[in-house]
């Protein structure tokens, strides 16, 4: 009898439990659509964290991470997906960790998961940004690869935003690209390939004349290039 007791309370115990959650998991997935509706992000993660604990899944953890990275909350984002490279991650759980681990400046670690999505889906976009990385980690190489790719197949109305100066600003994705082969040329070689350099940024200031960055690397390598003359002219 105290058997029959014990396994009839035990069964009750499931039976309410199955039930408590399926009512929590209605009630967050209420709370998920309501908080979808009000535009309110905080709210969307809480509801599916919630609902990631009561019922896993790796599309709902993924979107997770991504709306940590819209937040800014770079380390959210990675500490909810991981940075391992796995070959069954979607294009969403790469792009996150390749843009978290940029914004917190790990570009070598970044590069592991751009090289990811630029074999899922190259493109110009990815092209720059990853020769970008390749300049600041000393691959110089792959950062030409790179740059050679995105001016190969670079379009008239590709733009590239800029942050530099306190206004953002957009400019030619072209002009970019030449921008950015300029710095790689004068990093290469920073005596011999000076006019070299020069005349990448007024090839980028042919195409935009307002591009900002290149005015100023363009003022910086001609500072330079007196720079030299003058310790020339001293030596002699």
């Amino acid at each position: 009898m105290k058997q029959i007791t014990i396994a009839v309370v035990m069964l009750f115990s499931v039976s309410v439990f199955a039930q408590t959650n399926a009512d929590l998991k209605a009630h967050y997935e209420a709370y998920y659509k309501e908080m979808k509706k009000q535009g309110d992000v905080q709210g969307i993660i809480n509801a599916l964290t919630h609902l990631n604990i009561l019922e896993p899944s790796v599309a709902r953890k993924d979107t997770l991470a991504y709306l940590y990275l819209s937040e800014g909350k770079y380390m959210q984002a990675l500490n909810t997906i991981g940075v391992e490279k796995n070959a069954s991650d979607s294009d969403m759980n790469v792009e996150v960790k390749a843009l978290a681990l940029k914004n917190l400046n790990q570009p070598k670690l970044a590069l592991e998961h751009y090289e990811i999505l630029f074999k899922r889906d190259p493109n110009v976009y990815l092209a720059y940004e990853m020769a970008d990385m390749k300049i600041q980690v000393n691959d110089l190489a792959g950062a030409k690869t790179n740059i050679e790719y995105g001016l190969a197949n670079v379009k008239d109305d590709m733009k590239r935003a800029f942050y530099e100066t306190q206004q953002p600003y957009e400019t030619s994705m072209e002009a970019a690209l030449l921008c950015l082969k300029g710095l790689l040329t004068f990093t290469e070689n920073r005596t011999a390939n000076i006019d070299a350099a020069i005349k990448l940024m007024n090839d980028a200031l042919a195409i935009d004349p307002n591009f900002n960055l290149a005015k100023v690397s363009r003022q910086g390598l001609e500072s330079q290039k007196a720079q030299q003359a003058a310790a020339a002219t001293k030596k002699n």
